[in-house]
Parts: C-alpha cells; sequence; structure tokens
C-alpha cells in the first residue's frame, strides 16, 4: 500500500471526481454570493487544504474576479505545487509559508476577507488560528467545518472509516463552537448555515471505493464510477477543456436549491458554516 500522502497525487492527476467539483462549484457561487451581498476584495484563505482533491484552488473563482488572492500552507511542497497550479491557469497568486498557524505572518487588518474551507479540525490549535483569521481581517471572516449531523459523516465515522476519526480533532465540527470563537473576539456573526447538498452522502471517498468497502463487488456497478468516461476536473473547466462541466455537475443541485429552514437541511448537507464581520476599535 502506498505511504503517498492524498494531497500529493491530485498536484498531478486532476480527475477529482463528481462529489468534489460539485463541492467546488457550489463553494464557488457561494464565495460569489457574499462578495456581492457584503463587498470585499483582499483575500486569505489560511490554511489552503481542507478540502480533498487539487489543492490550493478553492479561491481560484475569486481570482479571476479580481480579487488579489494570498494563500497560506506549512508545506513547502505543497506550495510549490499550489504555485504552478496557479501558473498553469494563468492568474497571479500570494503563496506563503506558515510556521505557526497562530501566528500568521500578516499585519493586523491586512484583509477583507479572511477564510477557511474545512481544516481547523487538522490543527493542533484550531482556536489560536481563528484568532489570527479575526486579526488579519478588516472585515468578514468566513469559516466552514464538516458537517457531523449528515448521515455520510456517521456512516464514515461507525461503519466505513472508523480510522480517520483519530486524525482529527472532531469537537471542531460543532458550528457553536466556532460562533462563540469568533464573538468571543468581538466578531459579529452576519449569517450561518449549511452548504454542499448534493443528493448523494458525504464519505470522503470515490464511489468505487465506498462500494468496496461497503462490500459491494459488482463489476459492472463499479464500472460505472471509473473508467475513461469517468472523469470529473475542476481544473478541466478552469482551463477551458470541459467548458461545459458546470452544467452537467449542477443539474444535481435541485436539492442545494430547495428553500428549507438549513437546521433541516443539515441532515444532509456536508458542511455548515459560519459568516462574521469583524468590529473594527476606533
Amino acid at each position: 500500500m502506498s505511504t503517498e500522502p492524498n494531497w500529493l497525487k491530485y498536484m498531478t492527476d486532476y480527475n477529482e471526481g463528481l462529489g468534489l467539483v460539485y463541492e467546488r462549484f457550489v463553494l464557488n457561487d457561494f464565495l460569489l454570493h457574499i462578495k456581492g451581498r457584503y463587498g470585499f476584495h483582499t483575500v486569505l484563505e489560511a490554511p489552503l487544504y481542507g478540502m480533498a482533491g487539487v489543492s490550493g484552488i478553492n479561491s481560484v473563482h475569486l481570482a479571476r474576479v479580481k480579487c488579489p488572492v494570498t494563500l497560506a500552507d506549512d508545506d513547502p511542497a505543497r506550495l510549490d505545487g499550489v504555485r504552478r497550479i496557479w501558473g498553469e491557469l494563468g492568474l497571479p497568486v500570494q503563496a506563503d509559508l506558515v510556521a505557526d498557524w497562530a501566528r500568521l505572518p500578516y499585519a493586523d487588518n491586512s484583509f477583507d476577507l479572511a477564510w477557511n474551507w474545512a481544516a481547523l479540525w487538522h490543527l493542533a490549535d484550531p482556536a489560536a488560528l481563528l484568532r489570527e483569521l479575526v486579526r488579519v481581517s478588516n472585515c468578514l471572516i468566513f469559516v466552514a467545518t464538516p458537517n457531523p449531523v449528515q448521515v455520510g459523516y456517521q456512516m464514515r465515522k461507525h461503519i466505513v472509516e472508523p480510522g480517520f476519526i483519530k486524525e482529527i480533532d472532531e469537537r471542531w465540527t460543532d458550528i457553536g463552537l466556532l460562533r462563540r470563537q469568533l464573538e468571543a473576539q468581538d466578531v459579529e456573526i452576519l449569517e450561518q448555515g449549511v452548504l454542499d447538498t448534493p443528493p448523494w452522502p458525504d464519505t470522503v471517498m470515490p464511489a468505487r471505493e465506498l462500494l468496496g468497502r461497503l462490500g459491494i463487488r459488482s463489476a459492472k456497478l463499479q464500472g460505472k464510477f471509473s473508467g475513461e468516461g469517468w472523469r470529473w476536473s475542476t481544473m478541466d473547466y478552469y482551463l477551458g477543456r470541459d467548458p461545459d462541466l458546470y452544467e452537467r455537475v449542477m443539474k444535481y443541485a435541485w436539492l442545494e436549491r430547495w428553500r428549507l429552514p438549513w437546521r433541516i437541511k443539515q441532515v444532509w448537507s456536508h458542511h455548515r458554516w459560519v459568516l462574521g464581520r469583524k468590529r473594527l476599535r476606533v
């Protein structure tokens, strides 16, 4: 069995899978929504990891609408790969190495939006990073976390991959904890909700692998989720190689767009999020 980190594979293999491309597209749409609603220009994403698949491309859509983007990571090799990918996309990016997530290398109030997607539970001190995101923001802080309420999370935790729970700090899936931490830093909570609500559960693995772990060995069924015709790549879309990808993927967004209270939708939504605004002291 390979000991290669999962992220390394996707620095050159852009075939992420349908679920990841869907997640990226709904996140893109949401980021543009909050940009239109609240307005921001300069952006910090720290850490740049959290979502599986190709690392460092969560903020690409913001760069494409002329927002200066800064990315932070603690792995030099991954940063090199991210810089190469942004170069391939022809987009400018500031990609910085961070030695300590409790001390971001930026001045106070440096960015209009400081945000993170689902990385807190990987950190040794998530509260320290939240304090830093607030410190370096001059306006908005947006943080999302995997949703422990949804069906796929519970399936992963208790049936499919119970060992993963030893690798993360599950406390930081508690959106109430995130709210309290931000409010303690004098952040006004503007909104909270759920995002990434496709009609399939989130087990954080390709469908073919999930079938295998569930003991389903049908070659015909597994073949539906692999092979030459089963390619889903956000990078192909960004590079213009698959211009119809958004339309093909977002046909699955009917549940996402269903107008239900988020507390009901969270039974199936893969992520919960909170958006706050920093109260600047005069």
